[in-house]
């Protein structure tokens, strides 16, 4: 026994979406996250179990589809089974799609031993009519084989048995497979003859009603992957999560900003009884306590709403769909089929967003989907284009103006996705050119999405660990804010003096030095773009809120604003820098300055271009 100081070790493979990480769940209770998209697991992770008073470790690999490297994933899964670590390797394979899985196993079957093969998600194949012999499998193998519904729980004990029997006793490898003599193209010869004998395999040992078993899929897949109507549904229901989000986070938003800025008086009132300076109790409480509660009130409602609905859909299998549908746009831009995915989570945030292009196995693609993942609009910016929309654009009430204001921000959505494309292929043939890498798409089964876990995880994994992100890059932003709107020089305090200095710039773009200051001020967190504005407009010394939309046009209206002022800002909200989170998350991902300052450049001169444009354009006009 390889690690038996430490207990066995189970080392956990399978192609992707076989539910692996399920199985992993289930047996250590770590409750890793899961998803229905191929390429989820991009890392080795590790937990525990007892079986009978023993503690096995297991090792959960990276999805692959084959063991002779074509990605880092594959590439992890081999170095790992060859360095001996594992005492007994566990093959989890999908039981609605035997012939594909068996692949894999035939080539683990050459490197490791003892090997236990679980046929999971039995329950998947009753329902489509599939039956596994899994005794005749097992035969033709020479392994132990077991069947599981690791999602309900089915066959777990039967599991963790034939482990502990594989590790007691291993037995004898079964003869190794070898392709036929004298041919010129040896690994060519082999993955043609592995692919035939997990065929054969799996036609031995499985049987199905053909028609019955992909009914559901394919009527699905007429609606949602074909040319007529694959588009036009993705839109529709990107519309409905997005409105969702909107509507849902009002009261919340609201309730936790109450609850959080009614504690800024008793944690005044707990410094001045401490004896603090005035200067450092407007600096904590004013600055980095009200930018803090600002940032939570305003990110924590729609995140908690927007990433369980995209991980719903993640976990039903609907979003390699969306892969689908979008891969030849991303083709002819030099990108990955995957950055789409990338793309649309960026709009609940640019930070998981960027994160998520951990599931790109190119670098290079990789790196331009990170690159140009902040020209969708978060959930930070989306409340900031939907009150401009509502204020300078639509001016109906109603069903009919809500209606005309979602079109118009899905036009703006549009707009992003296109220039997410066009940037895309602008870096792919210049600082990042290079060949493209093939992008082989499976599109699992439709399945009943996991609420209850689709619901932690997506709030633990995601929510919560961006917001703390957010808060780090808040609370020192805060102090900033409120040292230049209250400390003065030269009669004026240094908000006012740096306003002063970019407005030429802002003249050009067609808006004004308080307005860039704002998206500057807004670094830390998108949401506080407009309280900057009002806060520079108003002099308030303190970030302000504002009590209705018309309320808000007044104020703007006063300062100068018109139609083309908001067009621009609205040009200049879709493309500008990302915000501090998503920053600091860009470096670490690519541990480069370089490229992150060039995630910060390029949108943000494609907007100023865009706004100068605009603006030119409207001085002609006359508008």
């Amino acid at each position: 026994m390889a690690n038996s100081a430490a207990g066995p070790v189970v080392a956990l493979v399978g192609n992707p979406n076989v539910g692996k990480s399920t199985v992993f769940n289930a047996l250590t209770n770590l409750h890793q996250h899961t998803g229905n998209w191929p390429g989820k697991t991009v890392s080795t992770a590790r937990g525990t179990y007892t079986y009978r008073d023993t503690a096995y470790t297991l090792v959960d690999l990276p999805g692959t589809y084959s063991l002779h490297p074509g990605s880092a994933e594959e590439e992890v899964t081999r170095d790992y089974l060859l360095t001996g670590e594992a005492d007994v390797t566990l093959v989890v394979v999908d039981a609605t799609c035997l012939a594909r899985n068996l692949a894999l196993v035939l080539q683990i079957l050459e490197i490791a031993w003892p090997v236990v093969v679980c046929v999971n998600l039995l329950d998947e194949a009753a329902k489509k009519h599939i039956r596994v012999d899994l005794a005749a499998l097992e035969r033709r193998l020479g392994c132990p084989v077991v069947g599981t519904a690791a999602r309900s729980g089915r066959g777990l004990d039967a599991l963790r048995r034939a482990l502990e029997e594989a590790v007691r006793h291993p037995g004898l490898r079964p003869a190794r497979f070898t392709p036929c003599p004298g041919c010129e193209e040896c690994e060519d010869c082999r993955a043609a003859a592995t692919m035939a004998r997990a065929a054969a395999l799996a036609e031995s040992a499985v049987t199905m009603d053909e028609a019955a078993a992909h009914r559901r899929d394919r009527a699905l897949d007429r609606l949602l992957t074909s040319r007529a109507t694959g588009i036009p549904v993705m839109l529709a229901l990107l519309a409905g999560v997005l409105w969702l989000t909107m509507v849902g986070a009002n009261v919340p938003s609201e309730l936790l900003s109450r609850l959080l800025l009614s504690r800024q008086e008793p944690l005044r009132g707990l410094l001045q009884g401490l004896g603090a300076p005035w200067w450092l109790e407007g600096a904590l409480v004013d600055g980095m306590y009200r930018t803090v509660a600002w940032v939570v009130s305003v990110m924590l409602p729609p995140m908690a709403i927007f990433f369980p609905l995209f991980t719903l859909l993640e976990d039903a299998g609907y979003l390699p769909r969306v892969a689908f549908n979008l891969d030849h746009f991303f083709q002819k831009s030099g990108a990955h089929g995957r950055q789409s995915l990338t793309m649309c989570m960026g709009l609940g945030c640019n930070a998981c967003g960027v994160m998520g292009c951990r599931i790109i196995q190119s670098p290079r693609e990789r790196l331009i989907a990170i690159l140009t993942n902040a020209f969708m609009p978060c959930n930070g910016r989306l409340p900031t284009l939907i009150a401009l929309i509502s204020m300078f654009f639509v001016t109906g009430s109603g069903l009919g103006g809500s209606l005309a204001a979602a079109a118009a921000l899905m036009g703006t959505i549009v707009l992003a996705v296109a220039m997410t494309l066009w940037s895309s292929r602008l870096l792919a043939g210049t600082v990042l050119r290079g060949e493209s890498s093939s992008f082989s798409l499976e599109l699992p089964p439709y399945r009943a999405p996991q609420v209850g876990q689709v619901l932690v995880r997506s709030i633990l994994d995601r929510t919560l660990f961006v917001l703390g992100r957010a808060v780090v890059v808040a609370a020192p932003a805060g102090v900033l804010i409120w040292t230049a709107a209250n400390v003065t020089v030269g009669g004026g305090s240094i908000l006012s003096h740096l306003a002063g200095a970019l407005e030429p710039l802002g003249g050009l773009m067609g808006l004004d030095g308080f307005i860039l200051l704002a998206f500057l001020l807004g670094f830390p967190a998108n949401e506080i773009v407009v309280p900057c504005i009002l806060m520079g407009y108003l002099s308030t010394g303190a970030l302000t809120d504002y009590g209705s939309l018309a309320e808000l046009r007044g104020i703007l209206a006063a300062n100068g604003w018109t139609t083309a002022t908001a067009l621009c800002a609205m040009l200049f909200t879709l493309f500008h820098f990302p915000c501090g989170t998503t920053c600091l998350t860009i470096w670490r991902e690519t541990k480069s300055a370089k490229w992150t300052a060039l995630a910060v450049a390029l949108p943000t001169a494609i907007g100023a271009a865009l706004c100068m444009g605009v603006h030119l354009i409207c001085t002609a006009a006359g508008w």
